[in-house]
């Protein structure tokens, strides 16, 4: 997807009242075991709202992805920064990634990459420094292309998985 065809995407902020809509696309991404759970979400968009990057198609009025995180001093990603949104600490030099998602009929167009890119910046601006995240092995490569950096096996056993950690520096 070129630059162009991101124009029919409005990048920002999540809405209260767009909360509904990030539990089914979170559904729809995640499989149950690896998925955030309704309550987490909601806990994490009341929040975190500012740290939730959103593209929403401006012909149908929907999200067609998002990229969220929670803002930390902390330098290692673990399990509890998806449940615990007690964890945040909005002055945080660094942002855990907790997920990015894209509904599957916007997928492999470049939208992924244009959110992460996107909030790299909007978080570079903020004063942050790095961001975290754990993935799958097959999301390795993804994630090498978008800048990260992968740290090997992760400290996390989320859905009772294996995760690779990852991290991209984004501020000086």
């Amino acid at each position: 997807m070129s630059t162009n065809n991101m124009d029919r995407f409005e990048f920002r902020c999540i809405r209260p009242e767009e909360t509904q809509q990030a539990i089914e696309i979170e559904q729809i991404c995640f499989p149950p075991n690896e998925a955030c759970s309704p309550k987490s979400l909601t806990e994490r968009i009341k929040a975190t709202a500012e740290t939730f990057l959103v593209a929403e198609d401006k012909e149908t009025g929907k999200l067609a992805a998002f990229l969220n995180g929670v803002p930390t001093d902390e330098e290692a990603f673990r399990d509890e920064f998806f449940t615990d949104i007690s964890l945040s600490n909005p002055e945080g030099k660094n942002i855990m990634l907790l997920g990015l998602d894209v509904r599957p009929e916007y997928r492999m167009q470049g939208l992924g990459r244009e959110l992460v890119s996107r909030y790299c910046q909007k978080e570079a601006q903020k004063g942050r420094k790095k961001l975290f995240l754990t993935c799958l092995d097959e999301k390795v490569k993804m994630y090498e292309k978008f800048g990260f950096i992968d740290l090997g096996q992760a400290n996390s056993t989320w859905g009772g998985e294996a995760w690779h950690a990852m991290s991209i520096e984004i501020g000086r």
